[in-house]
């Protein structure tokens, strides 16, 4: 069964944007289209939500082997190319 499009005007969407959205959230509809005299301006579809986030999505998954300071510089002895003043290489 496919949800509903709902096509709205700018100005019915800036009065009616936050139920639209509560719409769009609960899967009433399956997207929402903005138009401007008539003419589509915007779509808003849902997220996916099949996909992991992508922050924190392997918590767990790698590790730092010892007392590597991942913070540390990489290099103590180079000039790095913005010290430098080199811009582009």
């Amino acid at each position: 069964m496919s949800l509903p499009v709902v096509t709205v005007s700018v100005t019915e969407f800036k009065a009616k944007c936050l139920s639209l959205f509560d719409d769009l959230e609960d899967r009433r509809v399956g997207k929402i289209v903005v138009t401007r005299h008539g003419r589509p301006v915007a779509e808003l579809n849902p997220p996916d939500r099949t996909l992991p986030p992508l922050f924190g999505a392997h918590p767990g998954s790698a590790a730092v082997v010892g007392d590597y300071d991942l913070t540390r510089p990489t290099s103590e002895d180079e000039i790095f190319d913005a010290e430098g003043g080199i811009l582009h290489r």
